[in-house]
């Protein structure tokens, strides 16, 4: 299982998801906080390559020892590609939530939807309030 970090290049959405932006497209992923919540992840299901996804709507579920958990888009947008490792190795999100462990990539529709996400100080501020 990976260490708790939570990297500053990235932006956080209040109910445990990242995005990583690079141009017009975006990483979405798990935070290290919800994959440690979840335990040992043990399935994912992920959209289709097209898919629409709408911020803060449920876009995938990650399945784990102990419960299912819906996963929120950060931002809205067309799933460009999705991480096809996660089929076979699904406790890649324990092991490097920010990295190996991405779900889907996203070309942004609405990207100043970045504003309604926060930074890494704001989100760790919540973590522990």
């Amino acid at each position: 299982m990976a260490d708790a970090t939570y990297p500053e290049d990235l932006l956080y959405h209040p109910e445990h998801d990242w995005a990583r932006v690079e141009g017009d497209t975006a990483a979405f992923g798990i935070t290290w906080f919800a994959q440690d919540a979840l335990g040992e992840v043990v399935f994912v299901d992920l959209p289709e390559v097209g898919t629409t996804v709408n911020q803060n709507e449920p876009y995938a579920e990650v399945e784990s020892v102990k419960a299912v958990s819906d996963v929120y888009a950060p931002l809205s947008g067309e799933v460009t590609e999705v991480n096809p490792a996660l089929g076979e190795t699904p406790e890649r999100i324990n092991d490097d939530p920010y990295g190996d462990g991405w779900l889907v990539k996203v070309r942004m529709t609405d990207p100043a939807e970045r504003e309604h996400l926060m930074d890494v100080a704001r989100y760790t501020a919540t973590l522990t309030s």
